[in-house]
């Protein structure tokens, strides 16, 4: 519907695009569809692609599963990767997603990467703090003092 705004403009379908963010070709589509039935025929556009595999419900059930943690597959992290969501998903729902899709049912979700921060568990931050502000300015390299530059004559007497 922005662009049928923009059309009543003197802008051109290019830049139309560019406000949009669209190639010319649907804007170009979009304007002759309002031309031939109004903003009613721009409606009726249905969604494209095909219709989700899981319900609603079945991503809001999916949502508390993945809460639970992966332990309960078995598995021996608590990391979710879209191989373990996909092998819940078809556990669960009898429903194969590839892993490289699952990202989007985990986008839809509101979940979002986590990376672990690789760090042993027997460190100890306050030690790197007072090593940090104490050893390390002592450690800490000066630049050496330069010597003072000696003068020779180069030219030819």
């Amino acid at each position: 519907m922005a662009a049928v705004r923009l059309f009543t403009t003197d802008l051109n379908n290019s830049e139309i695009g560019r406000q949009l963010k669209v190639c010319d070709q649907t804007v170009s589509r979009w304007r002759a569809q309002y031309r031939t039935g109004g903003e009613s025929a721009l409606h009726k556009a249905g969604r494209a692609g095909r219709k989700p595999l899981l319900s609603t419900a079945d991503q809001k059930r999916l949502g508390e599963l993945l809460k639970k943690g992966p332990e309960r597959l078995g598995y021996q992290t608590p990391l979710w990767t879209c191989e373990r969501v996909a092998d819940l998903i078809a556990q669960e729902f009898g429903i194969s997603y590839h892993a490289g899709h699952v990202w989007k049912i985990l986008h839809q979700l509101n979940w979002t990467v986590q990376r672990p921060a690789g760090r042993a568990l027997e460190r100890d931050e306050a030690s790197i703090q007072r090593w940090k502000s104490e050893s390390w300015p002592e450690i800490k390299k000066k630049p050496k003092r330069k010597a003072a530059r000696s003068s020779a004559s180069t030219k030819a007497d």
